[in-house]
C-alpha cells in the first residue's frame, strides 16, 4: 500500500460577519421593544447596585474593599 506523503493543502476561509451582525442587532432592539428606555435601565441598575453595597457591617464593608481593590467590582465615585 502506497502512502501518500504530500501533506493536505490548507484552504483559508473568509467570512464578512457584518450582515450578520446588523441583523442580529435590528433583532435585538425588535425583541427588546419600542418601550425599553436604555437611560432609566441604567439608571435603575445603580440604584440597585447602591441599595445592594448600602449598609454593609464591618465585615462585609471589608471584603467589599477588598473586591473593589482587586478589580472584581468596579470602583464607585461615592462609597455606598
Amino acid at each position: 500500500m502506497a502512502h501518500n506523503h504530500n501533506p493536505p493543502k490548507l484552504m483559508s476561509l473568509d467570512f464578512d460577519l457584518t450582515l450578520h451582525e446588523a441583523r442580529r442587532r435590528v433583532e435585538v432592539i425588535a425583541a427588546i421593544g419600542s418601550l425599553w428606555d436604555p437611560i432609566t435601565a441604567i439608571r435603575s441598575e445603580e440604584t440597585a447596585y447602591a441599595l445592594l453595597y448600602s449598609n454593609l457591617d464591618p465585615d462585609q464593608q471589608r471584603t467589599y474593599d477588598n473586591l473593589v481593590q482587586a478589580g472584581v467590582l468596579p470602583q464607585r465615585d461615592s462609597r455606598p
